[in-house]
């Protein structure tokens, strides 16, 4: 787990507000993990700021997945960034709506984002802008939903070889 390092938040934290207050939505420590989010317009330069920063320089990006917000209609987006220099990791989220997936492609910023996005395409259908080659990289190419979705059957309904009765049906 990592260490909880107050003092490193609340000079990130002051250092984003400073240069991103309006593009803020919330920001809170969540298993000691300082989180973000912010608006899906000013996601792109947010990272870009969070990694050519000389005094942040979340330098790695770690983890790209997405999220499903059935309840709110909204798809979302979480990147986990490390600092290396700094020792220091933050978790930035952005959302956008079901009905129009559409958010900034964060390969120009790290290429390391490219099969990360390709799977969150793949699995949660967030059409990535810009990415130099956005299909499917896991599903087969014909799949028209998307897995991970919580509107997603977890079962067969047209199979009939099953007995229910066995898992209490």
């Amino acid at each position: 787990m990592f260490k909880i390092n107050a003092e490193r938040n609340k000079f990130v934290v002051k250092i984003l507000s400073d240069n991103f207050s309006e593009a803020i939505v919330q920001q809170e420590v969540i298993l000691d993990m300082l989180c973000i989010t912010v608006t899906k317009e000013a996601i792109n330069p947010f990272l870009l700021f969070l990694r050519d920063n000389n005094e942040l320089k979340y330098d790695f990006l770690t983890t790209l997945c997405g999220m499903h917000y059935p309840e709110i209609d909204q798809l979302g987006v979480v990147y986990h960034l490390h600092s290396l220099t700094n020792n220091h990791y933050i978790r930035v989220k952005t959302a956008t709506e079901l009905s129009n997936p559409v958010l900034p492609t964060a390969t120009n910023i790290w290429p390391s984002a490219n099969w990360m996005e390709r799977e969150t395409f793949d699995f949660f259908g967030i059409q990535f802008q810009g990415h130099p080659n956005l299909v499917r990289i896991l599903n087969v190419d014909d799949m028209t939903a998307f897995p991970l979705r919580k509107d997603f059957p977890l079962e067969d309904q047209t199979r009939e070889d099953k007995d229910d009765s066995m898992f209490g049906r």
